[in-house]
């Protein structure tokens, strides 16, 4: 389907550089990826993980867009001026995150509730800066009539888009999507909305497709980790894998894992990074209980490596 765009949407831990390069190099399929939220927790200073995250010489490739989450316009305007001093013009605000941690804090989805704040903060930084604005936002936190009540603000703002994920944040990612209330959100804002929720296969997109025919814009989380094919095969309109999917993907995962290998110090750290994949990965493999429990017991590299080729050569 060429008339779409696909987009990655952020998951922290997940799709930082070395995914998306490995991802871009092996698969395909995505026009936009995400990178994950900024955060800088009341200091004014960008953690090195962020850093090296969207430095252009990670990034040289593909189509990067930097996201940060806070609820302080002091904070957004320092994030402002970092991503714009390394040549980004847009900055994507996390009004999405669903986790108690974050929501709590009120940032991420548990921000959604308070329009004051959000038109304080897109206030200062449409009269201070010349940066895009994008927003990923969630319905709600509690219900979603929340986000219809901040339309009105976001309306006054010129934002590049809203990608919302069509469930509240008080679900995290339990229960189906709402679909009824992404729709009333299609017919009560003027800006362009980005679909995203639970597209996990060709069909699920098709339905999704079929469904609100004014979208062509679909942001993919947990789907592409799960199916790194997906987006790929939306793009060619297909069901069809290509004949060695699984040797596409074994080279794909030895070249994050040697990556995250040398990052991470020790085995723990890859043992976990990997096994947090492998939830993923796993749900594509025809047993997926058997195929993660497999990687749960490798408790050493050599016999990761074994998990790993038992599950391939099922696969």
């Amino acid at each position: 389907m060429k008339d779409i765009t696909l987009l990655s949407s952020p998951l922290q831990g997940f799709t930082d550089f070395r995914f998306r390069n490995a991802f871009h190099r092996y698969f395909g399929g995505v026009d936009t990826f995400y990178a994950p939220y900024i955060r800088l927790n009341g200091k004014l200073i960008i953690k090195n993980s962020y850093q090296k995250d969207i430095q252009p010489h990670n990034n040289t490739t593909l189509e990067v867009i930097p996201q940060v989450m806070t609820n302080d316009a002091d904070e957004f305007l320092f994030v402002v001026n970092y991503i714009q001093s390394l040549g980004y013009k847009e900055l994507n605000w996390n009004l999405g995150c669903p986790y108690p941690m974050v929501t709590k804090q009120g940032m991420g989805s548990g921000l959604i509730c308070d329009p004051g704040k959000i038109d304080q903060i897109l206030k200062r930084t449409h009269e201070e800066t010349d940066v895009t604005v994008s927003m990923k936002m969630r319905m709600g936190y509690e219900h979603a009539q929340e986000i219809l009540d901040v339309f009105p603000i976001l309306d006054k703002y010129p934002l590049k888009n809203i990608a919302i994920h069509a469930r509240i944040g008080k679900q995290l990612y339990k229960g189906g999507v709402d679909l009824e209330a992404f729709q009333k959100c299609i017919d009560n804002t003027r800006h362009k909305l980005y679909y995203n929720g639970d597209i996990t296969s060709v069909a699920k997109f098709r339905e999704m497709k079929e469904r609100f025919p004014g979208i062509d814009h679909f942001m993919i989380g947990r789907g592409l980790i799960a199916d790194p094919f997906l987006p790929s095969m939306i793009k060619n309109d297909t069901t069809e894998y290509p004949k060695d999917r699984w040797k596409i993907f074994s080279e794909f995962h030895d070249t994050i894992y040697q990556q995250y290998d040398e990052a991470l110090s020790g085995p723990t750290p890859i043992k976990m990074k990997m096994q947090g994949f492998w939830e993923y990965f796993s749900q594509s493999f025809s047993n997926p209980h058997k195929t993660f429990k497999r990687i749960k017991k490798a408790n050493n590299p050599r016999a990761y490596q074994q998990a790993v080729r038992e599950n391939l050569n099922e696969g």
